[in-house]
């Protein structure tokens, strides 16, 4: 047994968070608020949505955790034509041997890209619940596990709705996360032209930091750092009070709250510290939150969103700091 594999402690997974997102930032350009915020979703051992306009290196971005992270990665295009048995794998005929054996499906990786996840239909978007959510597939009765660590990071284009089939609200509650890049700087739009014309091949390459062995294990090591009562209430607020507030027709559930908690407590770890406190709560709010909001109808003249909501309740929900935490300056140890 391997050193990895007795356990990390958390000042091991916060310097081997900054490798890991060093090595992803070699292959995307001026992305370093939502790399963190991503690979907080995986290190919370979630699944990421990543949400914005072609072009913005969402499949690098995948890409490029998966190699760094030592994981093996597949990439499936979502079409309108994509089956389930697609994704999962099916039963074929061996004549060889005369009897049904399954073939599993590319979702059997360590990480998943479900490229425009929102093209495909919604019974080939459920393919993908029970293996998000429980980490196995079910075919023909017969039920097969995941890998260990299994992510999905899927990506989804908000502003082309032809042809597309929005995820519903039971899909999107399993995303632990949902995250946009935005548009680079002028000045990040040149080093990415740069880097490549120095590069000289349209291929990138991100060397790996660690393997399937070292993210459990890292995994396992932010499951023990410190959460105050009054950072735990602080996320159960939050989530209620999106489902007070008057735009909302459903608020985040206690999913939400946890995934905010959970997310958050990675995130801290990525920041250098064995504890949470609100600033980390209030980081991760968004991305947790907003995509488990559905705001009235009425109110898409008014540009209201989920993000919208959060950011209210951010603005009128107060936050203590924690009794575990007597200075910003402790650090993961």
């Amino acid at each position: 047994m391997t050193d990895r594999e007795l356990g990390l402690g958390l000042s091991e997974v916060s310097a081997l968070s900054r490798k890991v997102l060093d090595r992803v930032g070699e292959a995307v350009v001026g992305k370093g608020e939502a790399l963190e915020l991503v690979f907080a979703g995986i290190l919370a051992g979630g699944h990421v949505l990543l949400e914005d306009y072609p072009g913005l290196a969402k499949t690098l971005a995948a890409r490029s955790f998966a190699q760094a992270l030592g994981l093996e990665f597949r990439r499936v295009q979502f079409t309108p034509d994509l089956l389930p048995s697609d994704v999962t794998g099916a039963f074929v005929y061996d004549q060889r041997n005369s009897e049904f054996v399954f073939r599993p499906g590319p979702i059997f990786t360590g990480l998943l890209l479900a490229d425009e996840i929102n093209r495909t239909p919604p019974k080939t978007q459920a393919a993908l619940l029970e293996s998000m959510q429980e980490h196995q597939v079910t075919v023909e009765g017969q039920t097969f596990p995941l890998p260990v660590p299994f992510h999905v990071l899927a990506t989804a284009n908000p502003v082309e709705y032809e042809g597309t089939y929005p995820l519903p609200e039971a899909q999107l509650d399993r995303f632990m996360l949902r995250i946009a890049f935005g548009y680079p700087s002028a000045a990040e739009e040149w080093e990415v032209l740069q880097r490549r014309m120095s590069r000289r091949s349209e291929d990138q390459a991100v060397e790996a930091v660690t393997d399937a062995a070292g993210l459990r294990a890292a995994q396992a090591a932010v499951e023990t750092v410190t959460v105050d009562d009054t950072v735990g209430r602080y996320c159960v607020e939050l989530a209620a009070a999106t489902r007070r507030d008057s735009q909302v027709l459903v608020g985040a559930s206690p999913r939400g709250s946890l995934a905010l908690l959970l997310t958050a407590r990675a995130y801290a770890v990525i920041q250098g510290r064995d504890y949470v406190v609100p600033e980390d709560v209030k980081a991760v709010a968004i991305p947790a939150l907003a995509h488990r909001i559905t705001v009235r109808p009425e109110l898409w003249l008014h540009e209201v969103t989920g993000a919208t909501v959060v950011r209210t309740v951010l603005g009128s929900v107060a936050a203590r700091r924690p009794s575990s935490a007597p200075g910003s300056d402790r650090r993961a140890r």
